[in-house]
């Protein structure tokens, strides 16, 4: 990694003290939960860190993550549009990040950068935590992006079959057929249309949302198409958490299936992250909460985020 000029305004750390540094490198980052998910934990268990958010564009990518070192961050988080290109700068890195290429948490030991990608664990605690499915059972993805490619390789490891279904449906292939030598069950791929997904559910046991769409502010939009009938026996698991619930879920539930938002997989994959930094037990419930503050306008945004630009 080339040495380059800290961004301006980087200069913080002779403010803090011994305080330990993270934050979320990323851009937009302007509405994430993840300061007020990770201040309020550290609150919790009287821990002396704080998490800020770092908005950062392509451009300010190198400099960024030379800023975050030399201020002595002890880890961070990845978000759009820089999971992928997180792992050029990593000096070592988990399964998770070999399988999915991409790295959303990165934690520093004596200036040598680990990469992880906690989504995968995440998606399959809220999983757990909606109930579950049966082992071995089939589950159908809509979308075939980076969220998708963390929930197929969580399920393939559990020994579910998947089938991953996008209106490109050369995405899918592409992203099907790279999971092959990391996948531990079938995975088929094809394209996202009414007569494909309605055959296809009669055989799975969970369908998961991996697109936005649905997501504020297109709150009236489905990832599914039109017409198409969901089964009482299926569990609907959207990765959205923005609104709560969304249509998808609202008409799950209205035809009888189990469902679970995508602040579950949120929550699970900050309290990850949490536990490499810390190496302390995450205080879920605090997270969880702290999140339900803020999307119910208990607690302002502003409040727990102070940006680093």
């Amino acid at each position: 990694m080339s040495r380059a000029t800290p961004i301006a305004g980087d200069g913080m750390s002779a403010a803090i003290g011994t305080t330990r540094l993270l934050g979320l490198i990323g851009s937009p980052v302007e509405h994430s939960l993840s300061p007020a998910m990770h201040n309020a934990a550290f609150r919790e268990c009287g821990l002396d860190c704080r998490y800020t958010l770092l908005p950062t564009t392509s451009e300010e990518f190198p400099q960024r993550i030379l800023s975050c070192i030399e201020q002595g961050f002890a880890g961070w988080n990845v978000t759009v549009p820089h999971k992928e290109r997180m792992l050029s700068y990593l000096d070592s890195w988990s399964d998770e990040v070999r399988a999915t290429g991409a790295c959303n948490t990165v934690r520093v030991e004596d200036g040598r950068l680990t990469g992880f990608n906690t989504d995968p664990v995440g998606f399959i605690r809220g999983l757990k935590e909606a109930g579950g499915v049966e082992a071995g059972s089939h589950a159908v993805l809509l979308g075939a992006g980076g969220a998708a490619r963390a929930v197929a390789w969580a399920l393939s490891r559990g020994g579910h079959s998947v089938h991953i279904l996008s209106r490109k449906p050369q995405q899918a292939a592409i992203l099907a057929e790279g999971m092959e030598p990391y996948s531990c069950a079938p995975m088929a791929h094809g394209n996202l249309d009414r007569i494909i997904l309605e055959e296809v559910l009669h055989d799975a046991s969970l369908l998961v949302n991996c697109t936005p769409a649905g997501m504020w502010p297109h709150t009236e939009e489905s990832p599914l198409p039109q017409d198409v009938q969901l089964l009482k026996h299926l569990l609907i698991y959207d990765l959205v958490y923005r609104p709560r619930p969304t249509r998808l879920l609202v008409n799950a539930k209205r035809e009888g299936c189990r469902t679970q938002d995508g602040l579950a997989m949120l929550v699970h994959q900050g309290a990850a992250a949490f536990e490499l930094w810390t190496g302390r037990q995450a205080p879920v419930a605090t997270m969880r909460q702290a999140c339900l503050d803020v999307l119910s306008g208990k607690v302002t945004e502003s409040r727990e985020t102070k940006y680093v630009t």
